[in-house]
């Protein structure tokens, strides 16, 4: 008599800013958060989703490829960023800079202040 293979449950979550999947899926215990992404199907859902290649987390936190899911893991994969925040960060700066504190020039607003009076 063969024992059935034990298994534990997941979930794969992906999401956009229009749509989210959650799927529900089994797998056996020492399964990796990228072999579990691999055995799901959750491209079906999204084109753009890259399986191999998309950065891993669990509970939003970033996890390593062979992080072994542990029951009730929600595996997430996340979308690549379109800008580095570092340098968002950067132009935010470089920007207030220029335009002084309180995002405007501090000649308009010392002719603004005056016309005022």
């Amino acid at each position: 008599m063969t024992r059935p293979q034990p298994s534990i449950e997941i979930e794969i979550a992906y999401a956009t800013p229009q749509r989210q999947v959650i799927l529900e899926q089994s797998v056996p215990p020492g399964t990796t958060a990228r072999e579990a992404v691999m055995q799901s199907d959750i491209d079906q859902y999204f084109d753009q989703v890259d399986k191999r290649n998309d950065d891993l987390g669990v509970f939003g936190k970033v996890v390593a490829d062979d992080y072994a899911v542990q029951p009730g893991d929600r595996i997430e994969i996340y979308r690549p960023l379109k800008a580095d925040p570092k340098e968002v960060r950067k132009r935010r700066a470089a920007a207030g800079k220029a335009m002084k504190k309180g995002g405007g020039d501090a000649e308009s607003a010392a002719k603004s202040a005056a016309h005022n009076d």
